[in-house]
């Protein structure tokens, strides 16, 4: 069961906040090399496996679903801020952008053959994420990726750590935990990378990216 309540504080803060975020971050992955290289992974994977339908999950303003379709893949985002999605809309009319949450997609069965979840799951309260989770694996083809990205825990004695995001409070996951909760959800590790933090960065957190695989059905001899 969804925390509507949870989910009302989220969506308002980011329709609060959606024009100026859109404004910061249209043009971030120009400055991030790594990220695009990862999503770049990601996007090749995906086509090798028959390029089927990606979902955006948490997209934002839309700029990186933009970065996908760009990349050839046939890419939708979904976002649980109306705002964020008008904002989208607006900016890339040639995509596709709805209104959802997460952790109810209105997505059938395994009609994906991937998942972009980038930094929308750190407003997720821990003992909710299996859930999340759950949801990515119900639909993703087999044998179909998710990429995930969040910032990291410093201390694994601690699997999550929650602070103070600019627009409504967060956490970070130890990459150990979080792939160890991906792999209980159905969904094994592929590779992962970790960014360290920079001296210009405005969090000194690690950035970590998980690229994670649904079994594919065995074949039958």
């Amino acid at each position: 069961m969804v925390d509507h309540d949870a989910l009302q504080v989220v969506r308002d803060a980011y329709d609060a906040v959606a024009s100026e975020y859109a404004r910061l971050f249209r043009d971030e992955l120009s400055q991030r090399p790594l990220d695009r290289a990862m999503l770049g992974v990601f996007a090749e994977t995906v086509g090798a496996g028959g390029g089927g339908q990606v979902a955006d999950l948490g997209c934002g303003p839309g700029h990186v679903t933009a970065h996908l379709a760009g990349s050839g893949l046939d890419v939708f985002g979904v976002d649980a801020s109306s705002t964020m999605v008008e904002l989208a809309r607006q900016t890339f009319p040639d995509l596709r952008f709805e209104v959802g949450t997460m952790a109810a997609l209105d997505i059938a069965d395994g009609a994906l053959d991937g998942v972009l979840s980038r930094w929308s799951i750190i407003h997720t309260a821990p003992h909710e994420l299996p859930r999340l989770l759950a949801e990515f694996h119900r639909v993703l083809a087999p044998g179909g990726h998710l990429l995930v990205g969040f910032w990291g825990s410093d201390d694994p004695s601690r699997p999550t750590q929650v602070f103070d995001h600019a627009v409504t409070p967060a956490h970070r996951w130890w990459p150990d935990h979080l792939s160890a909760m991906l792999r209980g959800a159905g969904l094994d590790e592929v590779a992962r990378m970790i960014r360290e933090p920079q001296p210009t960065d405005r969090r000194q957190f690690q950035e970590v990216h998980l690229l994670a695989r649904k079994a594919a059905v065995p074949t039958v001899d």
